[in-house]
């Protein structure tokens, strides 16, 4: 099997949480994983792996990038598990594997935020492919988290008319507009500008304005892939 594509993409350091009350069906999956170098955690329920995830701040090293959850496990479900994560505001790639799929129950999964949903028995190459789109996911998601933390700590250093101005700004009025709508002088309205580039350093106009848009976006990404992944090009192992 050809794994090169696979490494080359997947972030470093990649982590995946793997939930089955099967033991071979953990053992096999994070065997598959191992063999494109993506580390592996596994739990045999659902909720000794929230039991873990409360331990781990989501930006530690040990903080997983995928959940891989079995659907139907003892004391609690995949789907159990995946609404007190989003309860929680946990943020992560799930993918749910099962032996007892339906219609229903898989356009409810992916409805409340599942990344993917393979019914068993599924080619080890699909789930390669599921699990290295999550990856890249959450490495995208991570990034722009970061960016959007940064930008928050710049907005919150302005002051309450620096604010009002970047607002005004982004509509597209000129500094003596703003300093009619303000009612305050138009010289007030430049400096205020000023220490308001300063502060969210921003180089041009433009870039404050893509600025405030991010700062007025709360979700920038989906929790679905972008393509669902095919079923061909390896045998089924499972």
């Amino acid at each position: 099997m050809e794994t090169s594509n696979w490494n080359e993409s997947k972030p470093r350091s990649s982590l995946v949480f793997i939930a089955d009350d099967d033991s071979q069906t953990r053992e096999a999956i994070a065997s598959l994983l191992k063999s494109i170098g993506v580390g592996t955690q596994l739990f045999s329920q659902a909720n000794d792996l929230l039991i873990e995830l409360e331990k781990l701040p989501p930006d530690s090293p040990g903080f997983p990038n995928c959940l891989i959850l079995d659907v139907r496990m003892p004391t609690m479900g995949g789907l159990e598990a995946q609404t007190r994560l989003a309860q929680a505001k946990v943020r992560i790639p799930i993918i749910f594997v099962t032996a007892y799929s339906d219609v229903i129950m898989s356009v409810h999964a992916m409805k409340a935020g599942a990344y993917d949903f393979l019914p068993k028995p599924f080619r080890g190459q699909t789930l390669l492919d599921t699990v290295v789109s999550a990856l890249a996911y959450d490495e995208a998601r991570r990034g722009l988290d970061c960016v959007q933390r940064e930008l928050n700590g710049r907005y919150a250093l302005l002051t309450e008319r620096e604010k009002a101005i970047l607002t005004l700004i982004a509509r597209g009025l000129l500094n003596k507009q703003i300093a009619w709508e303000l009612g305050v002088s138009e010289i007030t309205v430049k400096v205020n500008r000023a220490q308001l580039m300063r502060k969210m350093k921003a180089a041009s106009v433009a870039e404050l304005i893509k600025m405030e848009d991010r700062l007025n976006a709360r979700e920038s990404l989906s929790l679905h892939p972008a393509e669902p992944v095919g079923q061909s090009g390896a045998p089924s192992w499972m």
